[in-house]
């Protein structure tokens, strides 16, 4: 990403030295932070928009015919499993996640960025999804609760954050140079970890299958945003002109 960023900043400068006398070294990349601003605040307010067309149309009979299918799965044995999986993506399961992270990142990869930024990803969208929950307002569902909630229901913070946390691992192993095999593992594993957690909680009763997606594309969001920024820093960085 870091080429079509650069090459996006020398655009920008070219066009600021064409057409204003004074000109900051630092102006491209504000400039270029206010735009992926926008793009996720437009993507956020998109998504409200979907959902509010959606909400009394197509989502209650989706909700209602995807739960009945999902829960009529039920078994001591999958209960057992989405229960782990449920708190594999709740508070927990993430520091214990990160302090693995944290310990593989320092003995291997002799590197701390990657668990920082992912750390922060994370916080970002547990943050919003309390703002959303808020301005949804949506109930949990009516079945029967394997786990206990407290909280309102949409979108569902499990599927949100870990949309973004393991969204934003798989990135990062996009980005290692390590065996191609044990890469594609790795993905394909940290894909099945995200997809668990979001059809736990439709199984476990606490979340309709709208409130898993609307999870999902919002984690999505922020995963894309914190991306780019944090390109672009690298690219800032490394810019001998600023």
């Amino acid at each position: 990403m870091k080429e079509p960023l650069l090459e996006l900043i020398q655009k920008v400068k070219a066009f600021l030295i064409r057409n204003f006398h004074q000109y900051n070294s630092k102006l491209p990349y504000i400039i270029t932070v206010l735009v992926a601003l926008i793009i996720v605040i437009g993507g956020i307010n998109l998504f409200i928009e979907l959902t509010e067309e959606l909400k009394d149309q197509l989502l209650p009979q989706y909700d209602q015919a995807i739960t009945d299918y999902v829960i009529s799965f039920r078994n001591p044995a999958l209960t057992k499993y989405f229960i782990f999986m449920t708190n594999v993506g709740d508070l927990y399961g993430y520091l214990i996640v990160v302090a693995i992270s944290g310990i593989i990142s320092y003995f291997v990869f002799k590197k701390w960025r990657g668990v920082v930024q992912t750390v922060f990803v994370l916080l970002l969208a547990s943050l919003s999804n309390m703002m959303l929950k808020r301005f949804f307002d949506r109930a949990r569902p009516s079945i029967e609760h394997l786990v206990s909630v407290e909280t309102l229901s949409y979108p569902s913070g499990h599927a949100m954050s870990a949309m973004a946390f393991y969204g934003f691992v798989i990135y990062l192993f996009f980005r290692f140079k390590i065996n191609h095999f044990l890469k594609t593992a790795i993905i394909i594993l940290l894909v099945f970890v995200i997809l668990s957690i979001g059809i736990s909680r439709i199984y476990l009763g606490v979340h309709f299958p709208s409130d898993i997606a609307g999870g999902y594309i919002a984690g999505f969001i922020w995963v894309a945003f914190c991306i780019l920024i944090f390109n672009l820093v690298e690219v800032f960085r490394r810019d001998p002109k600023t």
